[in-house]
């Protein structure tokens, strides 16, 4: 039951992005939300941002930048995120993965090579992989 309702609260979550974007297109001077506003309303539930961190360097088959994970947590939020909302998200995930390294779930492996005009970034794994 509780699966079914947050598969419903992402479909809408996704909806109101989309809505919110074609307003925009169409209104360039519509009135557009804070980053904060934006995070504070899809505020994940406590853990959340750490099990998936967790989960998706456990799944991944190399290395993965904190760029990378907010990326992949935006995708399976169903979030479109602009850039202001994009950095708040990545700060988010940036303190969880810290906090993980902190208690030693985590480990860096070195820098990007790959990286665009903001890189480089720490490379991370889980312990033991």
């Amino acid at each position: 039951m509780r699966d079914k309702h947050e598969k419903q609260i992402r479909r809408l979550t996704v909806d109101i992005d989309h809505l919110d974007a074609a307003i925009r297109l169409f209104d360039g001077t519509a009135d557009h939300k804070s980053p904060a506003e934006y995070v504070t309303k899809h505020k994940a539930k406590k853990g959340t941002v750490t099990r998936f961190v967790l989960k998706t360097l456990r799944e991944a088959e190399r290395p993965l930048t904190s760029r990378e994970i907010t990326f992949a947590w935006c995708e399976d939020r169903g979030l479109v995120a602009d850039d202001e909302t994009y950095a708040v998200l990545r700060k988010r995930i940036g303190a969880t993965i810290r906090s993980c390294f902190l208690r030693g779930l985590i480990e860096d492996r070195g820098w990007s090579d790959d990286h665009g005009e903001s890189g480089p970034y720490k490379l991370w794994v889980m312990v033991g992989k």
